[in-house]
């Protein structure tokens, strides 16, 4: 059998692996075939045919539900729960009516309840910013709770007028009888848990600081409570490891501590920007880390060049986290960078780092050679414009 396997609370990954690989929507076949180029190069050259990988087609989206009915399989749900790691590709998510997102639904499924998402700048890239190499920041998000948690009704449903009229008679609250109604549960259990994550993630990764990003002003109960119990976590699980900004301003020494500090969100957008090396991880709530994520991308060169993971106890997803694209589908157009960097993330979570490290190297060399897809070549004087398949291409060759 060539699964991974959980054993000792630590995974143990056979020399050859099967990882299941979701292709997505849109633009996903081509970024997929693309990524799986460059996947395959770099396994072989770091192993020398020692170790591989088999990937294991799975299906989500459109191309699931042309083929069996379903826009996500009780077969690829399986798939995914016997292999523990697997990759994706973009997947539709309607705006407005139609089905849920996918991917909120495979977090929620495997409780991959943190959300993260590393940004950092590669030389050669086009950015806004005068100095975007002061950007190196990892985003853990929240990701089963908050607004995505999907409670929410249509405001002319029987369950929204229920709503209203509880609210009315039990709280003497009233809303305008045409208001759509949305909870937003945000839990200690969740929180602390996701904080957990991020702390021995940059203990691991030697990070300096964690900021903590809410609008707890507003939000007391909700998102003030994250705020606190991020502090909570971090005092009472690792109080040897970290320190505040607060007991820093005190006078007290760092030691080579984790500073942990807060921001309020909508301030966090122009801190990014006008602070950019002041940030190392940010953890947050569900939206603002949806938000914040994005927001750092367009500083580095855009979604296209930002990889995600989804990542639970154990199981983990990795996906490119941009959209479809469907204008450029079959194109063979756009840029697989986001998939690419992804994937350098799951071979560094399943432990192959010299995989990580060969391709995240070629990437680099690759972007000093001006060689781009063409969201970026367009922006850059005397680049050279590439197809997808050719910058997977290119990426090998620079191995």
């Amino acid at each position: 059998m060539a699964k991974i396997k959980i054993e000792d609370g630590k995974l143990k990954v056979p020399d050859e692996v099967d990882i299941p690989f979701i292709e997505g929507d849109g633009t996903g076949p081509d970024i997929s075939r693309a990524a799986k180029l460059v996947f395959e190069a770099a396994v072989k050259k770091a192993y020398g045919g020692r170790r591989k990988v088999n990937w294991i087609e799975a299906l989500a989206g459109e191309s699931a539900y042309k083929r069996t009915g379903s826009w996500l399989p009780e077969e690829t749900l399986q798939t995914i729960k016997e292999h523990i790691v697997a990759i994706k590709g973009p997947l539709t998510t309607p705006v407005g009516g139609g089905i849920r997102s996918l991917n909120v639904a495979l977090r929620q499924i495997f409780d991959l309840y943190a959300c993260v998402r590393p940004v950092k700048y590669y030389s050669g890239v086009p950015s806004p910013l005068k100095h975007p190499e002061k950007v190196d920041a990892v985003v853990f998000r929240e990701n089963t709770e908050d607004v995505y948690a999907g409670i929410e009704w249509k405001y002319d449903s029987p369950e929204a007028r229920r709503v209203r009229e509880f609210l009315k008679e039990e709280f003497k609250i009233s809303l305008r009888e045409d208001s759509g109604i949305g909870l937003k549960p945000i839990s200690e259990f969740a929180t602390r848990r996701l904080m957990r994550k991020a702390i021995n993630y940059a203990i691991a990764k030697n990070r300096k600081s964690i900021t903590i990003m809410h609008k707890g002003n507003i939000m007391k109960f909700t998102e003030g409570a994250f705020r606190e119990w991020c502090y909570k976590t971090a005092k009472e699980e690792f109080g040897d490891k970290i320190i505040t900004e607060a007991e820093l301003a005190e006078g007290k020494s760092q030691d080579s501590k984790i500073v942990i500090k807060d921001r309020i969100a909508d301030n966090m957008f122009q801190q990014i920007l006008t602070r950019s090396d002041e940030y190392d991880i940010i953890i947050s709530p569900n939206l603002n880390g949806d938000y914040i994520s994005d927001a750092l991308a367009g500083l580095v060169g855009g979604l296209g060049v930002a990889p995600g993971a989804n990542i639970g106890d154990f199981y983990a997803i990795f996906e490119a986290t941009h959209g479809t694209a469907p204008k450029y589908a079959g194109l063979d157009k756009v840029n697989p960078t986001s998939l690419i960097l992804s994937g350098v993330m799951m071979f560094e979570y399943i432990g192959w780092n010299e995989v990580a490290t060969l391709i995240e190297s070629a990437l680099k060399e690759t972007f000093l050679k001006k060689i781009f897809t063409y969201d970026l070549a367009r922006q850059i004087e005397g680049a050279k414009e590439v197809k997808c398949s050719e910058f997977a291409k290119a990426i090998v060759d620079n191995m």
